[in-house]
C-alpha cells in the first residue's frame, strides 16, 4: 500500500504543478496581449476619430465637427463662430478623400499622418492635396482632433518629452497637380516636386 500512495502523491503533485504552470502561462499571455489589445484599440479609436471628423468636414456638419475639439479650443471661440468661418472656407475647396496614414501614441496624445485630397475652386481651379500631422487629445476618455490648436499640443507635448522629440509639430504642406506632378504651392517659395 505504501508505494501506492507515493504514486498517488506524486500524481497529485504533477497535476497541482501542471495547473500553476499553465495558470502562469495564461498570466504572462494575458500581461503581454492586454496592452497590445488595448493599444490596437486606442489606435482604432484614433483612426475611427479623424475619418468621423474628416465625414463632417467633408459634409459641412460644422455645428458637430465642434464638439471635437478640445475645451480649451472651445473655450477661446464659440460654436457659432467656429462654424462660419468654415462655411466661408467651404466655397475655397472641396474635399473628397482622406488617407489614414501611422498611428502614435502617448498617454492621452495621438499623432497621425494624414493625407487630405480634394480640389481648389477659388482663386483657382486645380487638384489638391494637404500633407499633415493629425494632433488628437484624449479628454474626458474621448479623442478630441487638436491639430491647429498648437497651444493645447504644445502643452501636451511638454508633459511628455520622449512623445515630442519623437513626434515634433510639422507644418501642413499643400501640394496642387500639375499634369502628372504634385507641386507644392508654398508662396514666395520655389515649387518643390
Amino acid at each position: 500500500m505504501q508505494p501506492r500512495k507515493q504514486k498517488l502523491k506524486l500524481r497529485e503533485m504533477k497535476i497541482k504543478i501542471n495547473k500553476a504552470t499553465v495558470a502562469a502561462i495564461i498570466f504572462g499571455v494575458l500581461f503581454v496581449l492586454v496592452p497590445t489589445v488595448s493599444l490596437a484599440a486606442d489606435e482604432a479609436e484614433v483612426r475611427g476619430t479623424v475619418q468621423k471628423v474628416f465625414q463632417q468636414l467633408k459634409s459641412g456638419d460644422y455645428h458637430a465637427l465642434y464638439d471635437s475639439l478640445p475645451s480649451s479650443s472651445r473655450a477661446r471661440t464659440s460654436r457659432e463662430r467656429f462654424s462660419s468661418a468654415l462655411k466661408r472656407a467651404q466655397n475655397m475647396y472641396t474635399l473628397d478623400r482622406i488617407d489614414v496614414g501611422q498611428v502614435r501614441l502617448a498617454k492621452d496624445i495621438a499623432v497621425v499622418d494624414t493625407v487630405l485630397y480634394g480640389r481648389v475652386t477659388a482663386p483657382i481651379t486645380a487638384e489638391g492635396k494637404i500633407v499633415v500631422q493629425q494632433y488628437l487629445v484624449r479628454e474626458d476618455g474621448k479623442w478630441r482632433v487638436a491639430t491647429g490648436d498648437t497651444g493645447t499640443i504644445k502643452k501636451f507635448l511638454a508633459s511628455n518629452p520622449a512623445f515630442r522629440a519623437k513626434f515634433p509639430i510639422r507644418q501642413p504642406r499643400v501640394y496642387v497637380r500639375q499634369g502628372s506632378n504634385w507641386v507644392e504651392f508654398a508662396p514666395g517659395k520655389q515649387p518643390r516636386r
